[in-house]
């Protein structure tokens, strides 16, 4: 089994994102959806609901969570778990702030 190394992208500055909003960018055939909360921090998954794989990306974001627009499931930002009484998960990636640039973390084998 290969080991993964992380990578560190850089893909833009938080005022790219709308407060409350995400921005999508591409790796490989995957959308990965990143979010900025209202107070500024920022949160990365994978652009698809556990459920049946609604753009995330399209979900209203609320108290660290977002809202998949097609059924309503709510989603952790930071883990990427379905709450409630719903189960399922989607991928999330790490990623930072260096100032006003986000840099996020990408898995490739070594």
């Amino acid at each position: 089994m290969n080991a993964l190394t992380q990578t560190w992208v850089r893909i833009g500055h938080l005022d790219d994102i709308p407060r409350r909003g995400a921005r999508c960018v591409r790796n490989g055939d995957m959308t990965i959806a990143v979010f900025r909360t209202a107070d500024d921090r920022v949160f990365a998954l994978e652009d698809k609901c556990p459920h049946r794989n609604g753009p995330l990306s399209q979900g209203i974001v609320h108290d660290g969570c977002v809202t998949c627009p097609l059924h309503n499931w709510v989603i952790n930002l930071e883990t990427g778990r379905a709450q409630g009484a719903d189960e399922g998960r989607t991928l999330s990636f790490p990623v930072r702030l260096e100032g006003e640039e986000i840099v996020l973390g990408l898995g490739v084998p070594s």
